[in-house]
């Protein structure tokens, strides 16, 4: 009888890790699907990346490279220092985008290597400060100066 029982165990225990095993592998096969990778125009050059594969493209809006088409549409370089990229956008772009700034641009390369996104992300840097707190000194009082607070 002990035999049969430690079989049973055994196969409820080899089955348990056969469906941990799946679920694990359902997981990863969907994350890897969504996972996006931040390729600047550098990497981007040197993967040799496949038209209509989606990725994201992050580095500075060349100074000068901004323009503006028919209605919403816009064609801007995206520089790291080392490569450009050509990027055009139809849409509305946030209002920190702007030359010399920071962006993130989702989309993929079409065929004549110019990258098509279908959203930008404009980034600001740690100095950032909204418009209704400019000009106005943040200076700390003295700890002995400073209000009691519980």
């Amino acid at each position: 009888m002990k035999p049969i029982h430690r079989n049973r165990r055994l196969a409820l225990v080899a089955g348990g890790g056969v469906l941990l095993a799946a679920a694990a592998a359902l997981v990863f096969t969907a994350l890897q699907r969504n996972i996006s990778y931040f390729y600047t125009p550098s990497e981007a050059a040197e993967a040799a990346i496949a038209p209509g594969a989606r990725i994201r493209l992050g580095g500075l809006v060349e100074t000068g490279s901004l323009s503006h088409g028919d209605g919403l549409e816009i064609s801007f370089r995206v520089t790291d220092g080392g490569a450009t990229m050509p990027v055009a956008y139809s849409g509305i772009v946030p209002d920190l985008f702007r030359e010399g700034q920071g962006v993130i641009a989702q989309g993929a390369f079409n065929e004549d290597g110019v990258f098509v996104a279908s959203t930008i992300l404009a980034k600001h840097d740690e100095n950032y400060i909204p418009k209704e707190l400019q000009g106005i000194s943040h200076e700390l009082k003295p700890a002995d100066e400073a209000p009691l607070t519980n």
